[in-house]
């Protein structure tokens, strides 16, 4: 088990935006909550990581299949793709299970995912090969989608060591770290990576994802309550970098403790 040590960051005070009062956990405005990884919860899967968010818990697992989509046939390129679903008991009132027909935003979360990771890869080095990620939220106290990322990208780099290690690949297709955070204004404060709490009450909320040479993936932004400024657009991403630098840290710091 890899876990983040809780280092205090910035106290979100910017030209424009007022500093946070304390928050619920007791964090400062710039902490993340404690992360840790466990490895390998499901056997059968290439890998498999519980990724721990504070109170939000995603089970991120990697399969591999032989062969890709038929419009992808022929073209010596691999794929990745992935699901992600809310497990029933993962929020205080009983999620249904999604099965015949997707919600909106099950189906714009998985598709997120299987972007970012796709980004990460080097698609022929993969060869016509199928990656199927699976992201199931066992709780959910806010910032699923980015644990979802974040957790799913350390599955994916075990899972391809794992595939170069029994010969199956020349050489690992991974070309860059991925993971992602959210930040928001709360009250006018700027806070990273919300609780549920937070997220419910934010004025702005951003999910940001990041590749390790500070690279922008995706940027996923709602003024929910009140218009935000580019000021205000700059601090938050600028707050997001900086955790998601730590978040980078503690990913690798769980892959050299990753079982063989």
């Amino acid at each position: 088990m890899s876990e983040l040590p809780v280092s205090t960051g910035s106290s979100g005070t910017a030209e424009g935006i007022p500093a946070a009062e304390a928050r619920r956990d007791g964090r400062a405005a710039g902490d993340l909550r404690p992360v840790r990884f466990s490895w390998d919860p499901m056997g059968f899967a290439l890998a498999s990581v519980t990724i721990h968010a504070g109170r939000t818990a995603v089970l991120c697992s990697v399969c591999l299949e032989e062969g890709v989509p038929r419009w992808r046939q022929g073209s010596g390129l691999g794929w990745l793709t992935a699901d992600y679903r809310l497990l029933p008991a993962s929020t205080p009132s009983r999620q249904p299970r999604e099965l015949m027909k997707l919600s909106g935003r099950t189906q714009e979360i998985q598709r997120l995912i299987a972007r970012s990771l796709r980004a990460a890869l080097d698609l022929e080095a993969l060869g016509e090969r199928t990656l199927h990620i699976d992201c199931d939220v066992l709780q959910a106290d806010a910032g699923t989608r980015t644990a979802s990322i974040t957790g799913a990208w350390v599955a994916l780099a075990l899972g391809l060591r794992r595939l170069e290690a029994r010969g199956l690949l020349a050489a690992s297709p991974l070309r860059q770290q991925v993971a992602a955070v959210s930040v928001g204004l709360v009250g006018g404060a700027a806070l990273l990576d919300l609780d549920y709490s937070e997220d419910s009450h934010a004025d702005v909320d951003l999910n940001v994802v990041m590749d390790d040479r500070h690279q922008l993936l995706e940027i996923q932004g709602t003024a929910e309550g009140a218009p935000f400024s580019r000021p205000q657009l700059s601090t938050l991403l600028d707050l997001a970098e900086t955790g998601l630098a730590q978040l980078q840290q503690a990913q690798r710091l769980a892959l050299a403790e990753a079982p063989a």
